[in-house]
C-alpha cells in the first residue's frame, strides 16, 4: 500500500470516528428537553466525562497488552453503536412515556465504550503512519481534519432528515458505529507492545502525573484547566434546544436558525478547524499564558453572544458566537496540550496528557455540565431566563480569566 492510499484510508478512519458523535452531540438536549427530560439533560452529558475518567485509560492498557488496537478499535464501536441502538430503540417504542432510566444505562455503556476509541484511534493511526514511515506530526493533522469534516457531515445529516428532535440521531450514530466497526478490522495490523506488560498499572493509568501537583505552576494550571472544562459541554448540551426555543414565539418560527439549529451550531466545529492553524502563530509570539487567557475571554464572548442573540435579526450574534468557539476551543485544548508536551520531562508525557484530559474532559466537564444544569433549570423558563443563565456562565467564564492572569506566572525566559 502506498503512502497516498494510507493516508485517504486514514482520513475515512477520522472521518466515520467523529461521524458517530456528530449524529447526536449537539442535538440530544434537543430531543431530550422535547421527550420531558429537560430537567436531566446535563447527567448525560456528564456520563461522558464520567466514563472518561477510567475507560480510555482500560482499553489503553489492553491494546498495550493484550488486542491489537485496530481489532479493540472495532469492538468497543461494535459495543457502542449496539448499545446506541438500544437506546434509540427503547425512546421510539416508550415514546412519551419514555423515562430518565429507560434511556441513560443504554446510553452510558454506549458513551463509556465510545470515548475510549478517541484515543484508539489516534493510536491506530500514528501505528499505521510510523510503519509507512511517515513523520506523525507532519502526516496526522491534515488526517485528523478529516474528523471535524465527519462531525459537520453527520450534523447536517440529523439536521436536514428531520431527525434533531427525535430518536433517529442515536440511530444514525449507531449505524456510523457499525460501519465504523467493520472497517477498522481492515485496518493494517497494531501489534501490542512489547514494553506494554512491564509498565505497572500505576503508570498505565497515568497516576504517574500527579507528581506534577508538587509544582505550584503546574498544580495552578492543572486546576485552572479543569475549572475551564466546566465550560466545554455547556453549549453542546443546552445551545440546540435554546434556538430551538424560540419557535413558540411567531417572529420567530420557520427562521432559518431555528429550523435548522444543527447547520448554525455546525459553525463552531468549522471554525474550530480553521483556528487550529493560528495556534503555532500566538503561541510563538504570546505565550502560553496570554493564548490561555485569549481562549477564557472567548468563552465569555461565546456565551454572552448567546444571551444577546435571537433568530431573527439577531442572528449575526449567534454566528459570532459559534466564530469566536474555535479560538475558545482549540486555544484552550490544543494550545494546553501543546504546553504539557513542552513542559514535563519526557518519561511523564504520556501521563500528563491523561492528568489533562482527566482535568478537563473529564473532572471539569463532568461538574461544569451538571452545575449549568441546576442554572438553565431555575432560570430557562423564558427567553429572558435563557439570556439570564447564558449571562452567568460568561461571568463564571470572565472570573477564571482574572484569577487566572493573577495566579499563573510564566516561565521566566533565559536570557
Amino acid at each position: 500500500m502506498n503512502n497516498s492510499n494510507i493516508k485517504i484510508r486514514l482520513m475515512l478512519l477520522s472521518f466515520l470516528q467523529f461521524a458517530v458523535w456528530g449524529a447526536y452531540l449537539t442535538s440530544m438536549g434537543r430531543y431530550l428537553g422535547g421527550a420531558g427530560l429537560g430537567e436531566r439533560i446535563g447527567w448525560f452529558y456528564a456520563v461522558q466525562g464520567v466514563v472518561s475518567i477510567f475507560m480510555p485509560a482500560l482499553m489503553g492498557i489492553i491494546a498495550d497488552r493484550w488486542v491489537p488496537a485496530q481489532r479493540l478499535l472495532s469492538f468497543c464501536h461494535a459495543v457502542a453503536a449496539a448499545f446506541m441502538a438500544l437506546t434509540a430503540y427503547m425512546g421510539t417504542s416508550m415514546g412519551s412515556d419514555v423515562t430518565f432510566s429507560h434511556l441513560f444505562w443504554s446510553y452510558t455503556a454506549s458513551v463509556a465504550f465510545y470515548m475510549p476509541t478517541l484515543a484508539l484511534s489516534n493510536s491506530v493511526s500514528y501505528t499505521v503512519l510510523e510503519k509507512a514511515g511517515l513523520d506523525t506530526v507532519k502526516s496526522f493533522p491534515p488526517i485528523r481534519v478529516f474528523g471535524t469534516i465527519g462531525f459537520i457531515v453527520s450534523m447536517w445529516l440529523v439536521d436536514l432528515m428531520g431527525f434533531q428532535a427525535n430518536c433517529n440521531q442515536f440511530y444514525t450514530s449507531a449505524v456510523w458505529g457499525a460501519v465504523l466497526a467493520l472497517y477498522a478490522l481492515t485496518m493494517p495490523d497494531c501489534p501490542v507492545s512489547a514494553a506494554g506488560g512491564k509498565r505497572s498499572i500505576a503508570t498505565a493509568l497515568g497516576l504517574d502525573a500527579f507528581k506534577l501537583f508538587n509544582q505550584r505552576r503546574m498544580a495552578i494550571f492543572f486546576i485552572f484547566s479543569m475549572l475551564l472544562g466546566g465550560a466545554l459541554q455547556v453549549s453542546n448540551g443546552y445551545a440546540n434546544s435554546f434556538i430551538a426555543g424560540f419557535s413558540e414565539n411567531p417572529i420567530y418560527d420557520g427562521t432559518f436558525a431555528v429550523e435548522h439549529t444543527n447547520i448554525i451550531i455546525s459553525l463552531s466545529q468549522i471554525s474550530e478547524t480553521l483556528c487550529i492553524l493560528l495556534i503555532p502563530f500566538f503561541l510563538g509570539r504570546f505565550g502560553i499564558k496570554r493564548v490561555m487567557l485569549i481562549a477564557m475571554f472567548a468563552w465569555v464572548f461565546r456565551f454572552a453572544f448567546f444571551g444577546m442573540g435571537n433568530p431573527g435579526s439577531g442572528v449575526w450574534l449567534f454566528i459570532l458566537s459559534m466564530i469566536v468557539y474555535g479560538v475558545a476551543f482549540d486555544f484552550f485544548n490544543i494550545s494546553g496540550s501543546l504546553f504539557v508536551d513542552k513542559e514535563v520531562p519526557e518519561n511523564l508525557r504520556s501521563s500528563a496528557q491523561g492528568l489533562f484530559m482527566l482535568m478537563t474532559n473529564g473532572l471539569g466537564a463532568s461538574i461544569g455540565v451538571i452545575a449549568a444544569q441546576e442554572v438553565v433549570n431555575h432560570f430557562a423558563v423564558s427567553p429572558e431566563g435563557w439570556s439570564i443563565a447564558w449571562y452567568i456562565f460568561a461571568a463564571y467564564a470572565f472570573c477564571i480569566g482574572v484569577l487566572f492572569a493573577l495566579l499563573f506566572k510564566e516561565k521566566a525566559q533565559a536570557g
